[in-house]
């Protein structure tokens, strides 16, 4: 039995090896500056009237805007106490929305910036990144170096090896 044993394991280790290797080697550096950026949102025109022991000669109210980039107007109401010698209230509220300033109209776009934002009633800015010292190389022999930038930055890099055996 230790001879067959013997004799078979010379016969495995006689045979060729016949397999596929695949190796990879693959370097990067990803290198970000975060841009600057608007969010401007409009607000409309909003009016509102309430009270008690009033009575209204006109009523108030929102005026249409006279052309397509205006915001609509307040018109204003007139009234009267109803009961003489009684409490009252009256509470009139109105919110100027904004004016539609459309890009190209007073702001100018260069190079992917704009020059100036809107005024609306609701506006976010982010500032851009500053690259400052921002660096990222690769030689010829694969390696990498990374040099940290300003605010808003990121640098990654990455070095990945792949052994493929079929």
């Amino acid at each position: 039995m230790k001879k067959a044993l013997i004799a078979f394991g010379m016969l495995l280790m006689a045979a060729p090896a016949n397999a596929d290797i695949t190796h990879k080697l693959s370097t990067s550096v990803q290198l970000t500056v975060d841009a600057a950026a608007s969010q401007a949102t409009r607000i409309g025109s909003t009016y509102s009237v309430s009270g008690n022991n009033i009575t209204a000669g006109t009523m108030g109210g929102i005026t249409a805007p006279n052309s397509v980039t205006a915001a609509a107007t307040q018109t204003q109401g007139s009234y009267s106490i109803t009961t003489a010698g009684d409490a009252f209230s009256l509470s009139e509220s109105f919110t100027y929305g904004d004016a539609v300033n459309p890009i190209g109209s007073g702001s100018a776009v260069s190079s992917g910036v704009l020059s100036t934002i809107p005024a609306y009633g609701s506006v976010t800015t982010t500032a851009g990144g500053v690259a400052g010292s921002l660096a990222g190389t690769i030689n010829s022999a694969g390696v990498m170096s990374i040099t940290a930038g300003g605010a808003g930055t990121s640098a990654t890099g990455q070095f990945v090896s792949e052994i493929t055996v079929k």
